[in-house]
């Protein structure tokens, strides 16, 4: 599977606007523009996790190569989500092994050249300020191994097949990162030059440059590590083409290797690049597309089993627990996706042990639910709706918060979290009939019905109790679901609306233009931003219910021109990979990650029913 991110002659904005990545399945990658210079703090050639899928470092900022014609860029591509780049006089690729903090690069002279390599290091977090002073990064030399920063705790190691490395005078260039400043981040910062590399290559002839944090072994061969991993790569795609073989591709990015408190490997999700770890919310809403629509499907089942065994107070976690900490609990909904998950997952691999094993803790979510837990989640006795809601939380996926300003807090009964909720109960109904949660549905269904559908209006209240009438994509999961709690009659005039108002070629409008807090653009400082992160701001993962909800209202329409606006968006931003959020206001700008988790599911998910 090929994409051509840029060619001679394409407007130059495109060598600093689209950005490439390659993870290595802990979480670490390597990240950077087409042009090579760096615009994020993340932006760098081995950013290593240590603590899978946390305690991200960037290790190596650049490399700085140079040689007559190694800065004439002829071409970028993506071969199987890997970038290669052709220059005058030597071609370049980057690959992660899977599994290891090692980043490989290679080099294909095209002619006889003498190519210089000078590493730069800014070692930190990743997420850590760029503006720090800088610092000095001893060398030590051993034939074709270098190795910065020794006796630190996180040495460097660059390893390679040809040539002579040389520790040289400390050189300092100054950097500024551009979407760190329009982002209103600290954006200036020294990159340090403490040693270079010099080879001698034929026409023809290839080298290799590894650059690791792990231990490594001289004897390893890098060229079979390419291998291997180029195979596995193109196993991803197998029986697919198009956007379904590069959203396969795609998803690969997102399901990681996870240490767990207990020092074994679990699997999860992480929800988006560059600076997401693994979300409960995010990996549930995930799961059906990344793990079971590209047959991962022990995957999708240790996942679940990780995520049951961290419930507490009939709630998963929407952030795991690190070290002594008891994790983050705070979400009306990531748990309500739990059981849509786990319905998803039985029906495609017919597992029933899964199922039996997890349905005592399934049935005590539903009884927390319904008697009330943490964040005020619980029934109204009322009217049998779901209510949430606590000062200073941000329980609905709308959770964007700054300081003790919550942007959209949604309390009481959210549109959303009752027809997940209703969903829920009916599937619960179903594996375990008998226990009486059938009445609990029957009620919510009764009041649901009587509640969100508001006179003179197409479109559902988002929240009542109290009442909020403002058009968002949420209510689409009153028809989307596999259970829907909304009445037919009710179908096609709310799903007309939400066309009308929040539809766009690349996801739903989180706020239609119409409502008084609408923002056309997500850009500015961060409070700017987080005021506009859902009133308005398009979100790419919401294709989905649009589109499920869509094929059941009208089970013989074309469903490929709801998707075919993605396709451009491949070869934009993020190369091969789906943004987690674009601009209101059209020409839909992408941004936030340039790779987000639910963005890939859903879209790879939606395309598989075309």
């Amino acid at each position: 599977m090929e994409r051509i991110g840029y060619r001679r002659g394409e407007d130059p904005r495109m060598l600093r606007e689209r950005e490439w990545i390659v993870t290595n399945g802990l979480g670490g990658y390597a990240s950077g523009t087409i042009g090579g210079e760096p615009t994020r703090r993340f932006h760098g050639f081995l950013i290593a996790a240590l603590l899978p899928p946390r305690g991200r470092v960037l290790a190596v900022s650049s490399l700085g190569e140079s040689a007559c014609g190694a800065d004439e860029l002829d071409e970028m591509r993506l071969e199987n989500g890997l970038p290669a780049f052709r220059y005058r006089t030597v071609e370049r690729r980057i690959l992660l092994p899977h599994g290891k903090n090692v980043s490989i690069v290679r080099y294909r002279a095209r002619e006889p050249i003498t190519l210089i390599v000078r590493p730069a290091f800014q070692i930190r977090p990743h997420e850590g300020r760029v503006d720090e002073a800088p610092r000095e990064y001893p060398v030590a030399i051993d034939g074709r191994t270098c190795e910065i920063d020794r006796g630190s705790s996180l040495p460097v190691l660059l390893v390679a097949s040809h040539g002579e490395w040389q520790a040289v005078p400390p050189r300092t260039r100054t950097v500024r990162y551009a979407v760190e400043e329009e982002r209103g981040y600290d954006c200036e910062g020294p990159l340090v030059y403490p040693c270079e590399l010099t080879m001698q290559l034929g026409a023809g002839e290839e080298a290799t440059l590894v650059l690791s944090t792990d231990a490594w072994d001289p004897k390893l061969d890098a060229g079979a590590l390419c291998r291997e991993e180029e195979e596995r790569r193109r196993t991803l795609a197998t029986g697919h083409s198009g956007r379904v073989a590069e959203l396969s591709i795609a998803a690969d990015q997102f399901v990681i290797r996870k240490l767990s408190s207990e020092a074994s490997e679990d699997r999860t999700v992480i929800a988006g690049y560059h600076w997401f770890t693994d979300w409960g919310r995010d990996t549930m809403i995930s799961l059906e597309g990344l793990c079971l629509c590209t047959g991962r499907h022990e995957v999708a089942g240790r996942i679940l089993r990780t995520f049951a065994h961290h419930v507490r107070d009939g709630l998963i976690p929407n952030l795991f627990p690190e070290g002594e900490s008891q994790g983050l609990y705070h979400t009306a909904d990531a748990t309500l996706w739990f059981f849509h998950a786990v319905d998803r997952y039985t029906t495609v691999t017919g597992d029933r042990k899964l199922l039996a094993d997890l349905l005592p803790i399934l049935r005590g979510i539903i009884h927390a639910h319904l008697e009330g837990t943490k964040f005020g989640i619980g029934v109204d006795p009322a009217d049998g709706l779901l209510r949430q809601g606590a000062e200073g939380y941000q329980l609905t996926w709308m959770d964007a918060k700054m300081g003790d300003w919550v942007v959209t807090p949604r309390r009481g009964k959210a549109v959303e979290i009752n027809a997940l909720f209703y969903n829920a109960l009916r599937l619960f109904d179903r594996w375990a009939p008998g226990e009486g949660i059938a009445r609990a549905a029957d009620r919510l269904r009764e009041s649901f019905n009587a509640r969100f559908v508001a006179s003179g209006r197409d479109h559902l209240l988002d929240v009542v109790d109290p009442d909020d009438a403002s058009l968002r994509p949420n209510q689409l999961l009153a028809v989307s679901l596999p259970n829907p709690v909304l009445d037919r009659k009710h179908w096609e005039p709310m799903l007309q609306a939400v066309r009308r108002e929040l539809l766009t070629p690349v996801g739903l409008r989180s706020l239609g233009p119409r409502e008084p807090d609408y923002k056309p653009g997500y850009r500015g400082d961060l409070r700017s931003r987080d005021g506009a992160y859902h009133q308005g701001t398009v979100w790419g993962w919401f294709i989905g219910p649009f589109v499920d909800a869509w094929h059941k209202a009208f089970p013989g329409d074309d469903l490929r021109p709801f998707l075919a606006g993605f396709d451009q968006h491949l070869g934009d931003f993020g190369l091969g990979t789906i943004a987690e959020i674009f601009d209101a206001d059209p020409p839909h700008e992408a941004k936030g990650c340039i790779a987000q988790a639910w963005s890939v599911a859903e879209l790879l998910r939606c395309s598989l029913l075309e």
